[in-house]
């Protein structure tokens, strides 16, 4: 079994699904090629055939195709939809189990898109931290930073970790995520940018990073509805922020 399929169901969402498989991998599928199957038909037979899919395709069609198809949430693939503008990456089908919620992420941190997360457990959970971090801290440099900031707040409360794109990589903050098992959600540095929501410039960031800040504006903008309840906290070479949603 290969670890992703990415159905297409339109040639004109062929651009998007080459850049996603070039940063993903993955098989890439365009069913309209077969000239005699229907797409359902096409689809339920590969189905099986991946551990998770990426569905180019309204939220409709990805329904009809996967009517009687779902059996067990411990055995399903997971499933992520995803729409042609590249806007939104839907966790569909087994969010937690088969992994659908950590692929939703993977998909939007490639192409800039928002994930989509419906799973009772993380909708319930409050909070999101913005992370800024110099090159080369560790794991538990991170951790430290983090726990300072929430105070008497819990790391079971946060639902997501918010970041930069020069940070996507940073293998502490990675093994941070990793090690604490919390999603961690990038951000195009273009678009912290434009919404440089800082309570305090920082000259050493606008200097090296080219922005006033990061942990305040990444927290912001992955908790749009939520308010700033911990502004930029800083240890050991990591800033942190934290945002609560309004509820």
């Amino acid at each position: 079994m290969t670890d992703c399929g990415i159905w297409l169901v339109r040639p004109e969402s062929e651009a998007l699904a080459l850049t996603l498989q070039e940063r993903l991998g993955g098989v890439l599928y365009r069913p309209w090629l077969d000239t005699v199957t229907g797409q359902k038909q096409q689809f339920a037979a590969a189905y099986r055939q991946h551990a998770q899919w990426i569905m180019i395709a309204a939220g409709g069609i990805a329904v009809r195709f996967l009517d009687g198809l779902a059996q067990d949430k411990h055995s399903d693939p997971a499933v992520v939809v995803l729409d042609e503008a590249g806007r939104f990456a839907v966790s569909l089908l087994a969010g937690h189990e088969g992994g659908a919620n950590r692929l939703a992420y993977r998909v939007a941190n490639a192409i800039g898109a928002v994930p989509v997360i419906t799973t009772a457990t993380e909708a319930l959970k409050p909070l999101v931290v913005g992370i800024g971090c110099r090159k080369g801290v560790t794991a538990g440099q991170i951790t430290a930073a983090v726990k300072l900031a929430l105070g008497d707040r819990q790391l079971n409360e946060v639902r997501e970790i918010a970041t930069i794109d020069l940070k996507a990589n940073e293998p502490g903050l990675l093994e941070f995520c990793r090690q604490h098992d919390l999603p961690l959600r990038v951000l195009a540095s273009a678009t912290v940018a434009a919404r440089p929501w800082v309570t305090k410039a920082s000259d050493w960031v606008q200097q090296n990073v080219g922005l006033p800040g990061v942990c305040e504006p990444c927290a912001l903008i992955t908790g749009s509805r939520g308010r700033l309840i911990v502004p930029k906290t800083a240890l050991g070479g990591v800033a942190v922020a934290v945002v609560e949603d309004n509820m």
